[in-house]
């Protein structure tokens, strides 16, 4: 059973993405929480869901969605200054959303809970929700973006 809420009529485009951030340690807070706010919102109108995997060093990113609209959007994050090094890790439609209800959470690299995000303002950025179970739909994207991740380190480290 897959986590429904974004409209699912039609298939499902998922693309999943890398990229270093160029994001200051002192200002990723703020950003990230500007980051997070921007997306949720504008993903909702777009019908796009995903997850985002966050490091301080990098992002990894699932998007699902009709395919332009994923595109599109992946198109206008290629351009946007806080990241760079982008790769394209998977592309393709797939059966249904896996993260019908996320419009963005905070993806633990290693071992500890995923966490959706909340707009913070008060705190100037952005601040844990109640993290949810995830399904095994879930955790099967998930483990790829955190695959990625580990790969990016071991290639650094060559």
């Amino acid at each position: 059973m897959t986590e429904t809420g974004a409209d699912d009529s039609g298939p499902v485009f998922r693309l999943i993405y890398r990229s270093r951030s160029r994001i200051g340690a002192a200002e990723r807070k703020h950003q990230l929480g500007e980051i997070f706010s921007v997306a949720r919102s504008s993903n909702k109108k777009l019908g796009v869901t995903g997850a985002l995997l966050i490091t301080d060093d990098e992002f990894v990113q699932t998007l699902e969605g009709v395919e332009p609209a994923v595109r599109e959007l992946y198109a206008k994050i290629s351009k946007d200054k806080r990241h760079e090094h982008l790769e394209l890790l998977d592309s393709g439609n797939v059966s249904e959303r896996v993260f019908g209800r996320w419009a963005m959470a905070k993806v633990a690299a290693e071992g500890e809970p995923d966490i959706p995000l909340l707009t913070n303002v008060d705190k100037g950025g952005i601040s844990p929700a109640q993290p949810r179970p995830t399904t095994k739909a879930q955790e099967t994207v998930l483990d790829v973006m955190r695959q990625s991740l580990r790969h990016s380190a071991s290639s650094a480290a060559d």
